[in-house]
């Protein structure tokens, strides 16, 4: 049998666990999954549509998405153009809100200790 002998003799510090963290974070999002959010944009537009899927560079897809073309405080507001499918690259997003209906149906948004 070989054994491994590393440089600097065996590692003894202990890594942080940042797999419960980075879960958590995880179940949060899932639970967004298929929920109506609105996502304001630095050129001042703003996309309503079904929450579908993120990654690590922030970027968001959209489902069923409108854009409409000023900042608006309510969802129905103003004349939308209808998208589809979008793509909001991460870079360019001014801030996320969920619509607070869709909220109210979800199990398990909240993590209880």
């Amino acid at each position: 049998m070989a054994t491994t002998i590393e440089e600097n003799g065996p590692s003894s510090h202990e890594q942080p666990d940042v797999s419960s963290s980075s879960s958590l974070a995880r179940q949060k999002l899932e639970g967004l999954l298929n929920k109506n959010m609105r996502i304001r944009m630095t050129d001042g537009r703003t996309l309503v549509g079904l929450f579908l899927c993120t990654d690590r560079d922030c970027n968001v897809i959209l489902g069923s998405a409108q854009e409409f073309l000023k900042s608006t405080d309510t969802f129905s507001q103003g004349e939308p153009r209808v998208l589809g499918l979008a793509m909001i690259p991460g870079h360019h997003v001014v801030s996320i809100e969920v619509e607070a209906d869709s909220l109210e149906d979800t199990q398990g948004f909240e993590v209880n200790h």
